[in-house]
C-alpha cells in the first residue's frame, strides 16, 4: 500500500481589537470626549443648548461596549421611545449592532417590565392593565357618582380630579397641598376629593389596573420594599444613562438612586437651564442635588454650540447670567454671522402681527429662508391670535403647535356660535350648540325649539314645549336686543360675554383660566367696526388639515411654524421671532411674587432665544391691556433689561 503525505498546518490567534475602533478623538470635541471615556463612577453632563448632547450619550454607548461592557448591561433611560430608539440606532453606526441589544426606552416602559416580572411582590397580577386618561376619568366618574350629591354643583369635574391626584403623584406632595394652592375654588371640596382618590386607588388595587404614574409609584415600592430585588437590579443593569435629566420628578431621581445602589455608575445628561416643566411635575432640584445624591460626581459641561451663530449665543449668555440657581456656563459657536438678535416696539399688537408676518415674506421670497425654517414663539397660544389672522389674510401656510387654535378652544367656540346666530338666525348649527348649554335642554328640547325660534325669535308670549323657557327667553332677548340695535362689534361681544359668564363657570371647573380667553376675545373685537368682518376673519382652516399655499406651486408641506415654547424644545430654525415679550405677560404677572417661577420664566427665554441659528426678532407692544389687572403693558420683558445694543439691538416700527 502507498504511504499517504498528511500535510500539517499551523494556527495563528487572530486579534480582533482594531477590527472596528472608532476614532473617539477626531469625532468628538474635548469635552465631549471626556464624557465619553468616562466610564465609571457618577457623571453629570451639563449639556448646553446644541452642544451634542445625543451625540455624546450615542458614541458613549459604543464606547461602554467596545470596552468589553456587555450590552444587556446597559440601561438607557429617555422621555420618549423614539428619542432611544434613534440613540441605539446611531450607536449601531458608530460601532455595530450589538448597541440595539442595549436596554432602551422610557421611565414607564421600563417600569412595565420590571412590575409585569415581580408583579406578585406588590399584590398585582402579571396580566394588569393599563389604563389611558379616558379609562382613568371613567373610573373617577363612577366613583364620583357614589359619593357626590347630583345637586352640588361646584364639585370638580372627573378630569380635574384626575389632574389633582396626578400632580399630587409626580410632585411627590400631598393631595392637600395640590389643592390648596392650584385648585382654591375647590378647598371646601378636599375631604370629598380626597376620599375619591382614595377608593379610586383602592378600586384599581382590587382589579389589578395601573394608571399612568402609578407605574413610577409601584416601581419604586418595589425597589425600596426588597432589598434583594433591588440588588439583582442593580447588579444587572451596571451602567445607567438618563437622558434630560433635568425633566424628571421626584419619583424617578429616587428610582435612578435605587437602581444604582450597588454601583453609583449613572451618567446624568441635561441642561439646567432647559427646565421649564414643573407643571407636568418636573423637578429642577434633581439636576442641582445630583452631586448631592452621587457622592464624588464628575461634572462635565459641554458649551459648545452647534446650532446658533455666536452673535445669537452672546444674548442667550447675557439672559443666563439672570438666573439664581445655575450650574454656571458660556456657550460658544464657531459660526459667525453678521446679524445681531433685535428687540422691536410696536404700537400695538395688531402692527406687531403685521411687521411679523412682513418679515416672514422678505425672509422667504428676498432671502429665500424657506418657511419650514421660520418660526413665531409665543410664551402661550392665545397670543398668537391676531397673528393668525393676519396669515389667513396673506394666505400664508401655518402650523400652529402647542394649545388650541383659536376658534377650536370650546368656550370660544361657544362666544362665536352666539355671535353668528346674532349675524344669522337660520345657522342651525350655531343655533343648536347654544341651546345645548342651557339647563335642562338636550338633542329632543333643542330640535322642538328651533322651528319655532326661527321661525318667530319674539317668543315672549308663546309657550314653550320644554320644562326651562325661562333660560330660552333670556337667550333670546340677548340675540333680539342685539339684532334690532346697530352696536359696534365690542359692544356686542361684551353683551354676549356677560350672558355666557354664569355658563362657563357652570360647565368649566378651569373656569378663571378661560376667562382671560375671552377677555382676550373682547380685545380683539375692539379693533373691527363690522361684527361680520370679525366673524370672518376669525373664520380660520384648522393649520393642521388645511395648509394654503403660500404662492401657486408652493410646496403643499411647506409651512411657517407657531408655536409656545414649550411644545419647540428641542427643535431649531434659522428664522425664529419671539412675539409679545411684554412684561408682565413674559414673564407672567403671576410669576412675579416667586423667584421660583421667575427663574423658569426666565429659562422659557432661554430656551426660545436658542431655537435661532442666525435670526433672532424679539416682539412685543406697547399698549398690551390686561383686563385681569387693569394695567396696560408697555415695557420689554425684565430678562432683555440691562443688555448692550452691542449684542441685542433695538428697533421701532414706524407705520
Amino acid at each position: 500500500m502507498e504511504n499517504l503525505t498528511v500535510k500539517k498546518y499551523t494556527l495563528k490567534r487572530v486579534e480582533t481589537r482594531s477590527q472596528y475602533k472608532v476614532d473617539y478623538e477626531k469625532e468628538l470635541n474635548k469635552a465631549q470626549l471626556e464624557a465619553v471615556m468616562q466610564k465609571d463612577g457618577p457623571v453629570l453632563v451639563i449639556a448646553g443648548a446644541g452642544s451634542g448632547k445625543t451625540k455624546t450619550l450615542t458614541f458613549r454607548v459604543a464606547r461602554l461596549i467596545e470596552d468589553g461592557i456587555n450590552p444587556s448591561d446597559i440601561l438607557l433611560l429617555t422621555f420618549t421611545k423614539k428619542a432611544a430608539q434613534e440613540m441605539l440606532s446611531r450607536a449601531s453606526l458608530v460601532l455595530d449592532s450589538r448597541c440595539e441589544k442595549v436596554a432602551g426606552g422610557t421611565f414607564h416602559s421600563f417600569a412595565n417590565i420590571i412590575l409585569r416580572k415581580y408583579s406578585s411582590l406588590l399584590e398585582l397580577q402579571n396580566n394588569f392593565t393599563i389604563t389611558d386618561r379616558a379609562d382613568s376619568e371613567d373610573i373617577i366618574n363612577h366613583i364620583r357618582a357614589g359619593i357626590i350629591n347630583k345637586q352640588e354643583k361646584r364639585f370638580p369635574k372627573k378630569g380635574t380630579i384626575l389632574d389633582i391626584y396626578s400632580k399630587s403623584v409626580n410632585k411627590d406632595i400631598p393631595s392637600d397641598e395640590i389643592i390648596a394652592s392650584e385648585y382654591g375654588q375647590f378647598s371646601h371640596c378636599t375631604e370629598k376629593i380626597n376620599e375619591i382618590i382614595i377608593e379610586y386607588n383602592n378600586y384599581k388595587h382590587k382589579n389589578s389596573v395601573l394608571d399612568y404614574d402609578d407605574l413610577l409609584l409601584y416601581l419604586r415600592t418595589l425597589l425600596e420594599s426588597n432589598p434583594d430585588v433591588r440588588k439583582k437590579l442593580s447588579n444587572r443593569y451596571k451602567y445607567i444613562m438618563v437622558d434630560e435629566y433635568q425633566d424628571t420628578n421626584k419619583i424617578q431621581a429616587q428610582i435612578i438612586k435605587l437602581l444604582a445602589s450597588e454601583h453609583s455608575n449613572v451618567m446624568a445628561v441635561g441642561d439646567d437651564s432647559q427646565s421649564i416643566y414643573s407643571f407636568r411635575g418636573a423637578n429642577f432640584k434633581n439636576i442641582l442635588e445630583f452631586p448631592s445624591m452621587f457622592e464624588n460626581t464628575k461634572i462635565i459641561k459641554l458649551e459648545q454650540n452647534y446650532r446658533s451663530s455666536q452673535n445669537i449665543l452672546a444674548l442667550a449668555n447675557e439672559i443666563l447670567l439672570k438666573a439664581k440657581e445655575k450650574y454656571s456656563k458660556t456657550l460658544f459657536s464657531d459660526i459667525v454671522s453678521p446679524i445681531k438678535p433685535a428687540v422691536i416696539s410696536a404700537s400695538d399688537s395688531k402692527t406687531e402681527a403685521e411687521f411679523v408676518v412682513q418679515r416672514v415674506l422678505e425672509l422667504s421670497e428676498e432671502e429665500n429662508i424657506p418657511l419650514n425654517d421660520i418660526c413665531v414663539l409665543a410664551r402661550s397660544s392665545r397670543m398668537t391670535f391676531e397673528l393668525e389672522i393676519e396669515l389667513a389674510k396673506r394666505s400664508i401656510p401655518y402650523k400652529k403647535f402647542g394649545g388650541l387654535k383659536f376658534i377650536e378652544a370650546s368656550h370660544v367656540k361657544d362666544i362665536i356660535a352666539h355671535l353668528r346666530v346674532i349675524l344669522n338666525p337660520s345657522d342651525i348649527i350655531s343655533y343648536t350648540r347654544i341651546l345645548l348649554l342651557l339647563d335642562g335642554i338636550g338633542n329632543q328640547s333643542a330640535n322642538k325649539l328651533l322651528p319655532v325660534l326661527i321661525q318667530n325669535p319674539d317668543i315672549k308670549d308663546q309657550k314653550l314645549p320644554i320644562k326651562n323657557p325661562e333660560a330660552v327667553i333670556n337667550l333670546c332677548n340677548l340675540i333680539n336686543r342685539n339684532q334690532q340695535n346697530i352696536f359696534s362689534p365690542s359692544k356686542v361681544v361684551r353683551d354676549v360675554v356677560e350672558y355666557y359668564e354664569p355658563i362657563l363657570k357652570d360647565k368649566y371647573d378651569d373656569y378663571s383660566k378661560r376667562e382671560k380667553d375671552l377677555e382676550h376675545f373682547l380685545s380683539l373685537s375692539e379693533k373691527y367696526t363690522s361684527l361680520e368682518d370679525f366673524i370672518s376673519d376669525l373664520a380660520l382652516e384648522p393649520p393642521d388639515t388645511s395648509v394654503s399655499d403660500l404662492e401657486e406651486g408652493a410646496v403643499k408641506d411647506e409651512y411657517l411654524t407657531l408655536s409656545t415654547i414649550h411644545s419647540v424644545k428641542g427643535l431649531e430654525f434659522k428664522a425664529v421671532f419671539i412675539i409679545g415679550a411684554v412684561d408682565g405677560r413674559f414673564p407672567s404677572l403671576y410669576s412675579f411674587n416667586s423667584p421660583e417661577e421667575l427663574d423658569e420664566e426666565l429659562r422659557l427665554m432661554y430656551v426660545a432665544v436658542t431655537r435661532a441659528k442666525t435670526h433672532l426678532a424679539i416682539t412685543y407692544p406697547i399698549d398690551m391691556f390686561d383686563y385681569s389687572t387693569g394695567m396696560v403693558l408697555s415695557k420689554p420683558s425684565r430678562f432683555l433689561d440691562g443688555i448692550s445694543q452691542d449684542i441685542l439691538e433695538k428697533w421701532v416700527i414706524e407705520q
